[in-house]
């Protein structure tokens, strides 16, 4: 199923992802740093939410309290969760 997030607090306004059971697919950024998001993008690929979560949570940007790496996490844990899995 394909979920979109709005962000907070960061460069990237939004990220849209799909969520087969736990594993994570076809994840896009919207706005934020181009060459960085695409990294981040297919490194993820294929990842659970659980291991979203241990690389990414809590990876803040400067002086913001989050980063577009931990409202990826934010946003994956919060779809599975409403997923029902």
């Amino acid at each position: 199923m394909k979920y979109t997030y709005k962000t907070e607090n960061t460069c990237a306004t939004k990220i849209s992802f799909e969520l087969h059971g736990d594993v994570v697919s076809n994840v896009e950024f919207q706005g934020g740093c181009p060459g960085n998001l695409k990294a981040i993008q297919r490194f993820v690929e294929g990842y659970t939410v659980d291991q979203i979560e241990q690389v990414c949570k809590g990876n803040m940007c400067g002086r913001r309290p989050t980063s577009c790496t931990d409202q990826l996490a934010v946003a994956v844990r919060q779809a599975y969760e409403r997923s029902g899995e």
